[in-house]
């Protein structure tokens, strides 16, 4: 295996015109199409209504769900996590997916600090729906074309949920790469199949009480290396929840009924990770203290044929191999789950296929690509599956890096059927108002803009809140904005 010498890449605020963007794109040799103007008013394409299960969502705007490093070790919400969701509601979209991961058992938690759902902590989740509905009410008026679902997980691989420093996993199956590099030594971090079945009815369970706080829709969260997607991987499980297509799948299977038993009314959607690729790690030969090189794939090659993840190609799995994809797009359709939301790999292990940025996270490595490769290639393969299933909604994401020219690629997109709606994740909280913005005034605020500093990462890697430090003037007052600052320079030291 070969290392590459580290590039500058072009930052996107040096680009001052759409033409420089797109010509830009066209260096990198990428296919991302782009509108001149960014039109506001209720023509935009952004503005147009979808519906889905008889409800309508007002724009095409979506919040995408993010994992809270700040509610209380209760499992209960803060005025930290209170505060976001009044801001999600103030942002305008109309499509609130998740707006928070909600662990479905204590043991499930990425963290001490993560928000659990279940009866025990029904008020809380209740209150934080309310709070996000009045704010939009008070900012934007209608509230009957808004869509709110909450993301129900179990972390998996990746669970913290007594001490953020030490992991706890409770795993699919053994991995070839993962397990050394997440902790795994012996098989007593596998779930059982009984462990399965008692977890499939905390997803119910959760669900039920989603429905009852007035939740639109549950996402059954298959993304990220978490644990539901960590499953779809299991080909080497033995038994019924591993091996076969068939049996990989029993899980969402087994949720989606029980959830339809349990709340009929309740709508489900899926968050899937399209595609995958091996971990990375940073290249050796170009880091230095303080300074990791850029990504590298882990060797793999005493686990060829790459049986071990979704959606990749088992022969070269730094290739994404979509048959799988569209198999368990079709299996949610026959299960009538239209909502779905694409993402791809982990931000563990290979964060820049699945949150493509310029300035890693503390623990991270620098970009291999210019972080503009990897939004273009989730744009494109959300754009691959659209056009299998037209009747799906289907919301893209990986856009924050997009920065400036963020509502130019997102109308396009909508505009040519290439996606449904456009998730906004890290944007969301440094510029909560950019859907707005872009509807009402066709332009944007360049000092909210997310320039993807990593951040709302590092501080809790490092077991801080989440948040927008760098341009989120509640974050940048507070004490945890100077330890992060030390923290940095600790590391680049």
């Amino acid at each position: 295996m070969t290392t590459a010498s580290p590039q500058p890449f072009v930052r996107i605020p040096s680009l001052k015109t759409v033409a420089d963007f797109r010509a830009h794109a066209a260096r990198l040799g990428v296919q991302l199409d782009c509108d001149d103007v960014i039109q506001a008013g209720p023509q935009s394409p952004l503005a147009q209504p979808l519906k889905t299960g008889g409800r309508t969502i007002g724009n095409r705007w979506a919040v995408q769900p993010m994992e809270g490093w700040d509610g209380a070790t209760d499992g209960r919400p803060t005025e930290h996590i209170m505060r976001r969701w009044r801001r999600f509601g103030e942002s305008g979209a109309k499509l609130i997916w998740g707006g928070e991961a909600m662990a479905v058992s204590e043991d499930g938690r990425a963290n001490p600090n993560q928000l659990i759902i279940d009866e025990d902590r029904k008020a809380g989740l209740a209150g934080l729906r309310e709070e996000l509905v009045r704010a939009h009410h008070e900012r934007h008026g209608r509230i009957d074309d808004l869509l709110i679902g909450f993301q129900l997980t179990h972390s998996g691989r990746f669970c913290r949920p007594h001490d953020k420093k030490r992991l706890e996993p409770r795993v699919a199956y053994r991995h070839p790469i993962l397990d050394r590099k997440f902790g795994v030594t012996n098989d007593s971090a596998v779930l059982t199949d009984e462990d399965v079945e008692r977890l499939i009815l905390r997803f119910i369970e959760a669900a039920k009480v989603a429905a009852d706080v007035g939740a639109d829709f549950v996402d059954i969260k298959h993304c990220h290396g978490y644990l539901l997607h960590e499953f779809l991987g299991a080909f080497a499980r033995p038994g019924k929840f591993g091996g076969s297509f068939e049996n990989r799948t029993r899980l969402v299977r087994e949720i989606v009924r029980g959830i339809r038993a349990a709340r009929p009314k309740l709508l489900i959607g899926v968050r899937l990770s399209a595609f995958d690729f091996v971990p990375y790690k940073p290249d050796p030969a170009l880091s230095r203290p303080g300074k990791p090189g850029p990504g590298i794939p882990e060797d793999y090659s005493h686990c060829l044929p790459y049986r071990c993840a979704f959606g990749v190609n088992a022969l070269n799995p730094v290739a994404y191999d979509l048959s799988e994809t569209v198999r368990f797009l079709n299996l949610l359709k026959s299960l009538d789950v239209r909502l779905v939301n694409l993402s791809a790999g982990s931000p563990y292990y290979n964060p820049h296929i699945q949150r493509p940025a310029m300035y890693p996270p503390s623990d991270g490595y620098q970009p291999p690509e210019d972080p503009l490769v990897g939004v273009a290639r989730q744009i494109r393969v959300v754009a691959q599956v659209k056009k299998q299933f037209p009747d799906m909604i289907l919301v893209g994401s990986a856009y924050s890096y997009l920065q400036e020219y963020l509502p130019h690629v997102a109308q396009y997109n909508v505009r040519q059927g290439l996606a449904d709606a456009v998730g906004l994740g890290r944007m969301i909280l440094s510029y909560p108002e950019l859907p707005t913005d872009v509807l009402r005034k066709g332009a944007l605020a360049p000092r909210f803009i997310c320039r993807t500093f990593s951040d709302c990462t590092t501080a809790p890697r490092n077991g801080l809140l989440s948040g927008c430090f760098p341009l989120d003037d509640y974050y940048k007052g507070r004490p945890e904005a100077q330890t992060l600052k030390q923290i940095k320079r600790d590391a680049s030291a």
